[in-house]
């Protein structure tokens, strides 16, 4: 069979010719968003195949089509100065945009230019230099990836799910072939797959040969996922299959959806085989993948004029991510297209194009169309808006049986919308109140006038003056006959005489508006201008007036804008339970996989979230790890809009088929042991076949670990093990209560000397109980006084003495008292007969302490929690000083080992450990240097340079993202992280070497996701512990240094 394939190379081209015109189609359906293949192929047509020409003809007609124009008023001369009105216009203008411009430019944004042609063809050879690579290096993952060698650690348990390993940047795979897998329905059918002899024998062409080849693989990748002992399997055989049919130069990387695509056109040709042998090889309407996978819509509309309707097969349905918040609207924005061009005669609206299904698969995909071309910047953009979606939704209100009922309710929904637009412009005039271009609410200018007609006059409280105006009676203000052309006269004296005339008018005219003019006040000096906004005079009258006045409108504005809110609010709810009609809850779809990328547009790392229907949870298949997760996990990797990591295909089942339904998938467990059981006989003895290979791997590692001599560790690893501390001798016994605290003793050996010193006098005086307990009471009161004073930020008391330790984080009394007691105990205080005779009585003391008395594994961990603290300390300082030396690469692993053992210090108190910024503030700044140093290696395309560059990203700075992430990840991190990985990204836009493609398409998806990896994290090298200097001088030297220049010396 593959000496055929081989010999058949020239027909594949053929179909290559074939499946690139496919390609076309699907490229220009997702950038113009048309669904009609015939609109598609008359654009192809007529640009010849140019995509960009054929986007411009597509996109023509939307852009040309006529919008509503908006109309702004032109501001009157009396609305203010030359400057105002200037501003009003240039808000006018940028308001008044023609629609046709705005329709262009979204078009313009969505031409494809040539550069997506040359990055696609990158990133091919980008797959062809890591698939030529894979085949001839065939090292050990676990080489160059940092796994376990333990092949028992890599040992399926209790029937867990199995993983697909990447072989190099196949996560694609691995994320598409769970998701079928964990369908019953298609697992049984791609197991069951069987041709008779006769069909093999006279299979016609290539393309048939290699269809059925890669079926034969796919059966045994699906038998070793189902019967495996082993925690993940290789795909790679079936994989090579696929990938040869992507390797043509015009086609791009394949992501999710093309892959789908390309696999269901295989597994439906290749089951089109078996339903040929037995009826008429053109009717597929009785092949099983199309009977699982494809279904049809209708499509009615109207075109030039004429109405026209025909029905297509779809298979994976395409939705647009933009302009949409959840599943829904993308629904409804793909059924439903414009307007009718020949309005009906009942003047109902109609729609240019209408979509209806007609048949739903009992597997229904969705593809989220989440990439975009941008014009500006010339290369794709992933979309990261939010989208929502449900775990069960119901496809009624789609179907073509419901067309009726839901065009009446489409129709309901369109005058409730037009009804909110309306109240929303009314409730506008209210809260955005005014003609110039400030606006405000309507009800607090009235409320702001109301005050300001409330505050206290200045006149009231200031004598008359004589050029100052007298407050005139409210009905002398305003005389209807008056000659409204007359002038006022400038003089005093006639104004005065104006004011004093009386007309007879109604006690009516006080509230008719005032027509005649005034003569203006007379001015004051700036001084005399009050604090506060007041009126100069007021009457009891006009104050009545305004306050009844103001006060009333300013309630029955209140009053009409909540009735206006409570209307929107009451139409909104009605159009969100337009669609909650028991009529249209009869066909559920549940939701069975959510396939998610991570990345940018041009490189990413894929996996799927699958809900295991036999353990009621959802898993996450992430290459080789197979983890349980959760809904809100599901949530915040797929919905988008938070960071670069969204859905990208959605995998809904027909929940009410008894094949997936709940209640059938409960016994699955057991139904899938018994599908190994069944497993036909080739395929079991395949699987068997592995599995023995499997153990014969076990085997051959314990006999070569058993084969190997001990080697002696001279520097100890041991967490407890104190760095500071004095060397064991090499036959010392392990760490334990009575060598941790005889270490922590022999550290302040010269604080307990003086202690002993300060009691030659009661030595003397009372003998050597008396000078024992007055040196332990006094050390004791130091010590706890030391406690609890406020150090400065550059000192650590308790590096001084392990009770600071003890005192802080307030360990039991027999445990303190007990540590102090060894002190004086230590066989290193025999300076003289006076601090001999103390320690002899000392260490009598503790001989008398019982088992009773003291929890010795409790005394023992306190011990160990000290030397931690000070190893941790010791790390830190290592790594600051390091890294202020410019060492970047050695002072990241004592900064992380830091961070890690420090970590299991906090969980315990806030005061058991070192302060966790300063470390993870230092480990950023080197992980930031390195990946700096690193790319620049990598830019140099020099051998040496480039292994090293990667060599770093490999050892030091993967595996600590892998620890940062699994920690709770500060947004400090987090940004520190995405720097890192957008640098790493942008080199796949470039035109690079082809050896840089190979190394980048290697290590950058382990770099967008390393969780599937096991991390060991590797002690660094050890600190010699009989250190020329304090560990407190050390500690307050680097503190002072990190905040200035110079670079750390301690002496």
């Amino acid at each position: 069979m593959t000496a055929e394939l081989q010999q058949d190379d020239a027909a594949a081209a053929a179909d290559r010719r074939g499946s690139g015109c496919q390609m076309l189609l699907n490229q220009l359906r997702e950038i113009t968003g048309v669904q009609d293949p015939s609109f598609l192929h008359e654009a192809l047509k007529a640009s010849n195949g140019d995509i960009t020409q054929a986007v411009s003809l597509l996109t023509e007609g939307t852009v040309r089509e006529p919008g509503q124009d908006t109309v702004a008023a032109e501001p009157s001369e009396a609305e203010g100065s030359a400057a105002s009105k200037e501003i009003i216009a240039k808000v006018i203008d940028l308001t008044c945009d023609n629609k046709d411009d705005l329709q262009a430019a979204i078009a313009l944004s969505l031409l494809e230019s040539p550069k997506i042609q040359a990055d696609g063809k990158d990133l091919n050879r980008i797959h062809e230099a890591t698939s030529a690579e894979t085949k001839r290096s065939k090292r050990k993952r676990c080489e160059a990836w940092g796994e376990n060698p333990n092949p028992n650690d890599w040992r399926r348990v209790d029937g867990w799910p199995v993983g697909l390993k990447n072989v190099g940047n196949t996560c694609w795979f691995s994320a598409v072939i769970q998701s079928l897998f964990q369908l019953s329905e298609f697992r049984r059918l791609v197991l069951s797959y069987s041709l008779p002899q006769d069909v093999l024998e006279n299979c016609p062409g290539h393309t048939e040969k290699r269809n059925l080849v890669f079926m034969q693989e796919l059966q045994y990748l699906f038998a070793l996922m189902m019967g495996s002992n082993r925690k993940s399997v290789d795909p790679s055989a079936a994989l090579n299959l696929l990938k040869g049919a992507f390797r043509s130069p015009e086609e791009q990387q394949q992501d999710v959806s093309e892959f789908t695509h390309k696999l269901l056109d295989w597994l439906e040709d290749a089951f089109q085989l078996a339903v040929s042998a037995d009826s008429n090889p053109r009717n597929k309407s009785e092949n099983p993948m199309v009977q699982l996978f494809y279904g049809t819509f209708l499509t009615e509309g109207i075109r030039e004029g004429k109405p026209f309707c025909n029905t297509e097969t779809f298979g994976q349905y395409p939705l647009q991510v933009n302009g949409h918040s959840n599943l829904d609207e993308c629904l409804e924005g793909a059924m439903v297209e414009g307007d009718m061009e020949l309005p009906p005669p009942d003047d109902s609206v109609k729609y240019e194009q209408e979509r209806w299904f007609t048949k739903l698969p009992p597997v229904l995909t969705f593809e989220l169309s989440r990439f975009e071309f941008n014009q500006s910047l010339g290369q794709p953009e992933k979309i990261h808006n939010k989208l929502e979606f449900p775990q069960i939704i119901y496809m009624d209100r789609y179907m073509y049986r419901s067309k009726e009922l839901i065009r009446s309710k489409r129709e309901c929904i369109r005058k409730s919308k037009e009804e909110i637009k309306v109240l929303q412009q009314k409730l506008e005039r209210y809260v955005q109140y005014g003609s110039g271009p400030a606006r405000f609410p309507l009800p607090d200018m009235l409320k702001y006038v109301i005050e300001f007609a409330s505050t206290k006059p200045a006149s009231e409280s200031a004598a008359p003056r004589s050029h100052a105006r007298m407050p005139l009676p409210l009905s002398s203000v305003y005389c209807p006959g008056s000659d409204l052309t007359a002038k006022e006269s400038p003089s005093e004296e006639g104004s005065s005489q104006g004011a004093g005339s009386t007309c007879s008018s109604s006690e009516g005219s006080l509230h008719k508006p005032r027509t005649g003019v005034q003569s203006p006040a007379p001015s004051r000096a700036p001084m005399e201008v009050p604090a506060h906004p007041a009126p100069r005079t007021v009457t009891e009258e006009e104050m009545h007036f305004v306050r009844t006045c103001l006060q009333r409108w300013r309630s029955e504005i209140e009053q009409d804008i909540q009735d206006l809110k409570n209307c929107i609010a009451s139409t909104t709810q009605t159009i969100e339970q337009m669609y909650c009609d028991p009529l249209l809850c009869q066909v559920p779809y549940r939701l069975h996989a959510v396939l998610v990328h991570e990345g940018q547009a041009n490189a990413g790392h894929y996996w799927a979230y699958v809900y295991d229907q036999p353990r009621q949870v959802w898993l996450k298949y992430n290459d080789t790890s197979v983890t349980e997760s959760s809904w809100e996990e599901l949530e915040r990797d797929s919905y988008g809009g938070l960071r670069n990591v969204s859905a990208y295909c959605l995998m809904y089942t027909d929940d009410s088929l008894p094949h997936f339904s709940a209640e059938a998938a409960l016994g699955e467990l057991d139904q899938m042991s018994g599908e190994v059981k069944a497993l036909p006989a080739e395929l079991k003895h395949y699987v068997q076949e592995d599995n023995w290979k499997f153990e014969r791997e076990v085997e051959e590692w314990e006999g070569e670990q058993s084969c190997k001599v001990p080697q002696m560790d001279s520097s100890p690893s041991s967490a407890s093990q104190d760095l500071s501390a004095a060397p064991a001798s090499p036959a010392a016994p392990p760490p334990g209560a009575r060598c941790l605290s005889s270490e922590h003793a022999a550290i302040a050996k010269e604080q307990t000397a003086q202690a002993i010193a300060n009691t030659a006098r009661a030595y003397e005086r009372s003998g050597v109980e008396a000078a024992l307990g007055e040196a332990f009471h006094e050390e004791y009161s130091r010590l706890y006084q030391l406690a609890r004073e406020d150090p400065p930020s550059h000192s650590d008391p308790r590096l001084q003495h392990v009770l600071v330790y003890f005192f802080q984080n307030e360990a039991p009394k027999r445990v303190v008292e007990r540590t102090l007691l060894e002190q004086f105990a230590d066989r290193n205080l025999s300076y003289d007969e006076r601090s001999i005779s103390i320690m002899k009585v000392a260490q009598a003391k503790l001989k008398e302490i019982g088992p009773d008395d003291m929890n010795m594994d409790e005394y023992k961990k306190w011990h160990e929690d000290y030397s931690l603290f000070r190893k941790v300390s010791v790390y830190l300082l290592t790594g600051l000083e390091l890294y202020q030396k410019g060492k970047y690469q050695e002072a990241l692993s004592y900064l992380v080992y830091a961070y890690q053992s420090n970590t299991t210090l906090l969980i315990k108190g806030p005061l058991r450990g070192v302060k966790e910024s300063v470390i993870a503030l230092y480990r950023r700044k080197c992980l930031l240097e390195l990946n700096a140093r690193a790319a620049s290696l990598f830019e140099t395309n020099d051998d040496p340079s480039v292994t090293e560059g990667i060599n770093v990203m490999n050892e030091l700075i993967i595996p600590c993202i892998h620890l940062i992430i699994n920690d709770d990840i500060s947004k400090d991190d987090l940004a520190a992280i995405e720097v890192m990985r957008n640098h790493w990204c942008s080199y796949l836009g470039q035109d690079i070497a082809e050896n840089l493609q190979l190394c980048l398409g290697e290590f950058l998806p382990r770099l967008l996701d390393p969780s599937t990896e096991i991390i060991v994290l590797k002690e660094p090298p050890t600190i010699r512990p009989n250190s020329p200097y304090d560990l407190c001088s050390r500690f307050a030297a680097v503190m002072e240094s990190i905040q200035g220049v110079s670079t750390v010396t301690v002496k």
